[in-house]
């Protein structure tokens, strides 16, 4: 099974993408972290933003839950 995905967040603070992907669970939205080991490469300076993926189906409502707890999308 597959499913098309969009990128909800973007940002290098994990706190947000922690924070982000809690409140997100919580709604039964299902979230898929991207770039997590990046910070291998990069020397785990957080430099390089992480990403949240969610599928299609649930993008709008994804952002509707960042919007009401002021979590800014990065983008």
């Amino acid at each position: 099974m597959s499913f098309d995905m969009k990128e909800l967040l973007r940002s290098s603070d994990p706190t947000v993408i922690a924070f982000a992907s809690a409140l997100l669970d919580g709604e039964d939205i299902a979230v898929f972290q991207m770039d997590v080991h990046m910070s291998i490469l990069e020397g785990s300076l957080g430099i390089l933003p992480r990403r949240l993926m969610v599928k299609d189906s649930d993008f709008y409502r994804a952002c509707r839950v960042l919007e009401d707890n002021d979590i800014p999308r990065g983008l």
